[in-house]
Order: structure tokens, then sequence, then C-alpha cells
């Protein structure tokens, strides 16, 4: 399990697990846990965040993807909740500019525990690729898993196929050998 999949864990603050998220969108874990390190360094609340400048909080961020971009989306995003609380649904959370479903989610479960499947590329391919479920987007892969996985592991699910996608079942060149499900895999049978 990588360092920043580890600090998500255990984070069950809402407003931190929602920026490190953002943080995390399309950069490698590695390249986050050190980004979300020195941001919080610069503050870990809204108020504390609203106050930074842009160029302070990009160069504390990089070099995260679009960390120029992120930096703004997270001032913006800390100055609408330095008023009120991160909001505890869906619908609410999606309404931040840069925030969709799989990010609501994980603040959903790991901000507020509240049962919620993250689904990401790693979530999205490995339940295909083991035949539980044939969905063609993350989205639908969501509602399905919605319908078939017993709520109770619906929180911890993510992070437990995160970790498996990225040290077992790699998008190209998965060690199906050494897979401990290998034999309930589809694409194995």
């Amino acid at each position: 399990m990588s360092d920043f999949v580890l600090l998500m864990e255990n984070c069950h603050d809402p407003y931190l697990v929602l920026v490190c998220c953002i943080l995390s969108l399309r950069t490698n874990d590695k390249t986050t846990y050190g980004a979300a390190l020195r941001m919080m360094e610069l503050g870990t609340t809204p108020k504390e965040l609203a106050a930074v400048s842009e160029d302070v909080l990009a160069k504390a961020i990089y070099p995260v993807g679009f960390y120029k971009n992120k930096a703004r989306q997270i001032i913006e995003l800390s100055k609408s909740l330095t008023t009120r609380p991160v909001p505890d649904t869906i619908d609410e959370l999606i309404k931040f500019n840069g925030v969709g479903r799989k990010t609501a989610n994980l603040v959903l479960a790991r901000g507020f525990g509240i049962p919620a499947i993250c689904v990401d590329v790693h979530v999205h391919r490995i339940c295909n690729r083991l035949g539980y479920v044939k969905t063609k987007t993350p989205e639908q892969t969501e509602f399905a898993l919605r319908e078939k996985l017993p709520q109770k592991y619906w929180i911890d699910f993510n992070t437990l196929l995160v970790t498996h996608g990225q040290n077992v079942c790699k998008p190209i060149k998965p060690l199906c050998a050494g897979c401990p499900i290998n034999q309930r895999c589809a694409k194995l049978i």
C-alpha cells in the first residue's frame, strides 16, 4: 500500500479528504503524497488554505498534474467552505468545480464514514476483468456495484482494489500467476 493510500485511509476529515483527492487526480500516489504533505504545511482547514496565494500553493503542490489549476481550484473550494461545512451528499459535492462522483464517494466513505463506492480506473478495470460486472464506464461500474456488492464492503472496496491493481492486476501485463484470486478471474477462464 502506498504512503498516499495510507494517508487517505487514516484521514477522517472530510475537507482534507476532498482536497487531497483533488490533488491525486491524474497523478501517481508517490507524487501526490509529497504534494499533500507540503500543502498541509500551509494549512489544513478551509480558512487556512483560502488565505494562501495561488502561486504559493502551486509551488507547494508541484509536480502534481495540472498543479496551477488545482491550486486555483483548492483555493476557490476553500473559500466557499469557510462559511459552511463540507457537504455529505454526492449531489452537493459534485456541484464543486472539478469534483466528480469518484471524489464525492471517497469524501463520503473516508471523510464521513458513509457507505459509498469510490470507483476509479483500478476498480473499474478489475471488476470487469474479473467478470464481476460488465460495464463500459466507471460510473456504470459504480451503479452495478451498488446493486451487487453488499454495502458492508463499500467503504474499503476501493482501497483493496487500488492496492491489488497497483501491485498485481496491473493494466498492462498483470501478474496473473501470482494473483491470489486468479482461479476466479474471468480473464483466465
